[in-house]
């Protein structure tokens, strides 16, 4: 029997997010509104996730679209700086590091995971990751739940997925995966399910 690893989503499960402080910060350095801003670049991000523009592109566009009057890198820190810490999750993530291979499956950009890599320490103890932009296919679609099957040889009977988006779930019971549908404000029903498959 192989061994049992967790395949993590990271959007409001490691992190929680928050695009409205950056969209006020945008439109304190640009000529757009803050809900024409949101229009502007809302169109984009399946795009970028999906890694169909690139992040240098995407941010070129946006800046002109918007009329930024920052720089690059204050658009890159602006578009980064809007998560915070799952407490309760990292705590858990850090009693299971060294137990159990961990991995990541996530739709995020370059830009995004460049800067919760930065500044979330949490992330250094995953064995990997699959993210959107690099496969090119975005959850709940069945490729990328495949590529991280068998990048990291994991079988889904072993393996204990985690997700807040009851569409990805879907897709990863219809794979076989262990699946625990996510709340950040229920984070105890998670804790009696880890500890129940453990068993």
């Amino acid at each position: 029997m192989s061994a049992r690893a967790f395949l993590f989503d990271i959007g409001n499960v490691l992190v929680r997010f928050d695009f409205t402080p950056a969209i006020q910060r945008f439109a304190k350095l640009s000529k757009t509104s803050e809900l024409d801003i949101k229009q502007f670049i809302s169109p984009f991000k399946d795009d970028l996730e999906s890694g169909n523009i690139s992040d240098t592109d995407f941010m070129a566009q946006s800046m002109e679209r918007i009329g930024f009057r920052g720089t690059t890198q204050d658009f890159i820190d602006i578009w980064g700086d809007i998560f915070t810490e799952n407490e309760p999750m990292i705590a858990l993530v850090k009693r299971l590091a060294g137990k159990h291979p961990l991995y990541l499956l996530s739709n995020t950009s370059g830009l995004h995971k460049a800067w919760l890599f930065e500044h979330f320490d949490v992330f250094r103890l995953f064995d990997g990751g699959i993210y959107s932009h690099e496969a090119q296919c975005m959850k709940p679609q069945e490729p990328i739940y495949r590529m991280a099957l068998e990048q990291y040889q994991l079988d889904p009977a072993n393996t204990f997925y985690i997700d807040d988006l009851s569409d990805n779930i879907v897709t990863g019971q219809r794979l076989g995966l262990i699946c625990h549908h996510y709340s950040p404000d229920q984070h105890d029903a998670l804790e009696v399910a880890v500890q129940e498959w453990l068993r």
